[in-house]
């Protein structure tokens, strides 16, 4: 069978499609599709640039294949984790043609990745990239980092405010535990913007795409990674008071220690934790699990 000849951008294409399969829009899934036709290709081609061998690349979420099908013109393999089965009979058809391409029916914060990537991507390099529902966001970048995948990019549409606190520069007001997060895994950049008139429905915010780039992660001296990110959290977790109170309350420590590894990390005891590069983090983590021992 050929490969879909109809512009997956086009509204009266999409609507066609799905009309056909007796499917309807789900705002409850945070399904709003792309109409913008430069927007796929470039996300495709970020996906794939620098590569220096077979790209497999992990697509959370089809919707009716916009993307996927830039995905499967220029990747090895794409393995694509859609939640709504409803959709796939849809995929078959847009993506007809396409022998690149698997679809598995599953929840991306619930999925076995470790045995997706082993089973399916052997000897290639992995990226994950997704236009991502607003609502799981954080959620789902976290656990891609969190669990050491053997990914090395994840390129992905975000809410534009999501966007700028994931890539800001830590020690910045826009900055959050997030951005921290994203900081210690990757190096993250905002690749670029996406007017909401790009999608039907036409959601009420704008969204960027963005690049974090797992190869290029640092090492930062965290002595202790479990009470690092319980440090950063409880230092964000109150954000108008100093980082004294705020680590005082979280930790459940008293005053008196949090101010002796303050002083030692050569940090103010009325610093803020907005105001803490990721050098000054480290440094106050490290301090603090000296005097927890």
């Amino acid at each position: 069978m050929d490969k879909f000849k109809f512009s997956l951008t086009d509204i009266t294409v999409i609507k066609s499609v799905m009309n056909r399969h007796g499917v309807t829009f789900k705002k409850s899934l945070g399904q709003n599709f792309l109409t913008d036709p430069a927007v796929c290709p470039a996300m495709a081609k970020e996906a794939i640039k620098g590569a220096s061998r077979a790209i497999g690349v992990i697509e959370i979420g089809a919707g009716v294949g916009v993307l996927t099908k830039e995905l499967l013109d220029r990747a090895e393999k794409v393995v694509c984790v859609e939640l709504d089965e409803g959709l796939f009979p849809i995929l078959n058809e847009t993506l007809a043609g396409y022998d690149n391409l698997k679809l598995v029916h599953g929840d991306i914060l619930k999925i076995d990745l470790h045995k997706l990537i082993a089973e399916n991507f052997d000897g290639m390099d992995v990226v994950v990239c997704a236009n991502l529902p607003y609502y799981i966001t954080s959620p789902v970048i976290m656990r891609l980092l969190e669990e050491e995948l053997p990914i090395n990019k994840i390129i992905v549409m975000v809410q534009k405010e999501a966007g700028e606190r994931l890539t800001a520069k830590v020690g910045s007001r826009d900055a959050g535990a997030v951005t921290v997060a994203v900081k210690y895994y990757a190096s993250a950049e905002k690749v670029f913007d996406v007017p909401r008139s790009s999608f039907v429905p036409s959601p009420n915010v704008d969204s960027c795409v963005i690049c974090l780039d797992l190869t290029k992660r640092e090492d930062y001296g965290v002595s202790n990674v479990p009470l690092f990110f319980k440090t950063v959290k409880a230092a964000f977790g109150q954000r108008r008071k100093t980082v004294l109170n705020s680590l005082s309350n979280g930790l459940g420590l008293d005053k008196t220690a949090i101010a002796l590894a303050l002083n030692n990390a050569e940090l103010s005891e009325s610093a803020r934790a907005e105001a803490l590069t990721m050098e000054e983090l480290v440094r106050l983590s490290n301090e603090i699990e000296k005097i927890k021992k």
